[in-house]
């Protein structure tokens, strides 16, 4: 009876510890037969189009080019003249025949004859087919009325034509001309400035001083310095001593028929688990600190602060003496008179200018222009006849089919071979070669040139505004949570599904690796990415990834 109670009191003890540890996780909607895991869920973003002006709208000057109209004419390139032609020898083509080989008679196969006979095959037999006749349509076009004739004033402009003419600018006059008189260049000394005495200031003299002056006032601080810590090593209890139920080998001994009684269960002690943690310890200030809770703080005197200034110190004050200042003497070089200016009389001829101008041929005027009614062509399809259903008779199909029938076996005869003859073709003289003095008309060579017909003008054309279209991308979601999500079971992972995986990133654009129908590191990464990208579950082959894939499970 006690063994029988041991072994009862363990196996409700193994019962609640497998209770205890099967704990069922919390999942909504979670479905039999179905694997489902915490994903992480990432950012969810909607993307956005829109457009943005990259150049407004402008107005932007066109130069119509000027027109030109192309004229030809002749020039002489070279005179006519005589030269000296070779008449080169005539020869006449003879054709003669050449014995090859002499005749002969050989035994010549004659093959069977076939003649094709053509007859036709019944392949369908004759029906009557139900035919829909399309309604016709003819294409017709007609004048609309777009806008109503009127008349519109017409400016036409002056005409102008250039003319070149002489106008007298300046009159011819007679012109007095200055004959500049003559000097010759003569060095002298002059007296510039007589001698004389001057007051010379004699500056003040200085010496640098140097002395130091005060710039801040001594003072005390506070000077803080962190807490010391010490490292000390602990030994904690992890997990205090218990006892527990071990099963031993069958009792030798026992007589019991059942073999349950004979079962041993020995209650052994389980010794406590320690484990060693390290911490620091505050240890305190060092000497000559105050104790702060955080840190530790003395008072430090800062001496006041001096700097080193240098200036200028009189040293004897400015005075004034006489100094005897000499006569000064200069060179000047100058023109001397050596004949008197005189006048003479020249003839000025008048001065010519020749000016451009546009001479009025006839004024501006305006006249009434009849201005015609403006019509658009449209052309439509207009019903000439509607759709109809006849009855149309479907003859029968033949197939032309050839065959070949004999119409005489093979058979063999003699024939005559005859001689077999060689054409061959010399040339014979028929005239020896001449010379001959031939005419060489001149040449001429055709040159064309451009001729304006209208000049350039310029209009002014509308540039519209350009437009450039952006993609923006707007986060509608965060995301950073996990979620239960429905995952392919382990068992249901083959290699089917993993290279379908595979093939379907780098379609996307993402490289799994070689498809090795291997679920590895390189093949994960890529998956990763892809649902970062598509802000899909990460993590986890989900179904809603498999679906983004187009892989269908």
């Amino acid at each position: 009876m006690t063994q029988r109670f041991i072994t009862l009191l363990c196996m409700v003890m193994v019962g609640l510890t497998l209770q205890a540890q099967s704990g069922s996780p919390d999942v909504p909607n979670a479905v039999p037969g179905k694997c489902y895991a915490k994903c992480l869920i990432g950012d969810t973003y909607e993307t956005t189009t829109e457009q943005i002006v990259v150049r407004p709208a402008s107005k932007r000057v066109n130069v119509v080019p000027a027109q030109f109209t192309s004229a030809s004419e002749q020039k002489l390139k070279r005179e006519a003249s005589t030269t000296l032609v070779p008449v080169p020898a005539k020869f006449e083509t003879t054709t003669e025949q050449v014995l090859v080989r002499d005749a002969s008679t050989n035994l010549v196969v004659k093959p069977a004859q076939w003649e094709t006979a053509t007859e036709q095959v019944k392949t369908k037999d004759a029906s009557t087919n139900l035919v829909v006749v399309p309604a016709k349509f003819e294409t017709v076009s007609e004048k609309t009325l777009v806008k109503d004739a009127y008349t519109k004033l017409s400016v036409v402009p002056a005409k102008y034509e250039t003319v070149s003419e002489q106008v007298m600018t300046k009159a011819a006059y007679q012109e007095l001309v200055v004959v500049p008189a003559k000097y010759e260049t003569v060095t002298e000394k002059v007296l510039v400035k007589d001698a004389s005495t001057s007051v010379e200031i004699v500056p003040a003299q200085y010496e640098t001083a140097t002395e130091k002056v005060l710039v801040k006032d001594a003072s005390t601080r506070i000077e803080s310095v962190p807490a010391r810590y010490e490292t000390m090593t602990e030994t904690v209890e992890t997990t205090p001593a218990s006892t527990r139920w071990v099963k031993k080998q069958a009792d030798r001994n026992c007589l019991s028929a059942d073999p349950n009684d004979c079962l041993v269960w020995c209650l052994e002690n389980v010794p406590a688990q320690y484990t060693t943690i390290t911490k620091q310890v505050r240890k305190g200030c060092d000497a000559g600190y105050q104790d702060n809770g955080e840190s530790c703080t003395k008072t430090v005197d800062v001496p006041a602060e001096y700097k080193t200034r240098t200036y200028q110190k009189l040293k004897s004050p400015a005075t004034t003496r006489s100094i005897d200042v000499a006569a000064q003497y200069e060179t000047r070089t100058y023109s001397k008179l050596v004949s008197p200016a005189t006048t003479t009389t020249r003839e000025v001829p008048a001065q010519y200018a020749t000016r451009t101008y546009q001479k009025l041929v006839s004024p501006a005027t305006t006249t009434s222009v009849e201005v015609p009614a403006e019509y658009s062509t449209r052309t439509y399809s207009k019903l000439v006849s509607p759709a109809t259903t006849t009855t149309v008779d479907v003859p029968a199909q033949y197939e032309t089919r050839t065959v070949t029938k004999l119409k005489s076996p093979a058979t063999t005869e003699s024939v005559s071979v005859p001689a077999e003859y060689k054409t061959r073709t010399v040339s014979k003289v028929k005239s020896p070669a001449t010379s001959t003095s031939t005419e060489v008309a001149a040449q001429y060579e055709t040159v064309t040139m451009s001729k304006v017909s209208s000049p350039a003008t310029t209009t002014t054309v509308d540039v519209p505004a350009e437009y450039k279209t952006i993609t923006k991308k707007r986060l509608v979601k965060p995301g950073g949570f996990t979620e239960w999500r429905e995952i392919v079971c382990a068992s249901k992972v083959t290699s089917e599904l993993v290279i379908s995986v595979q093939r379907a990133l780098k379609a996307a654009g993402y490289d799994p690796g070689p498809e090795d129908n291997v679920l590895g590191s390189q093949t994960k990464a890529a998956l990763v990415k892809y649902q970062k990208d598509k802000g899909l579950p990460i993590g986890q082959l989900d179904m809603q990834t498999l679906k983004s894939l187009g892989i269908n499970q």
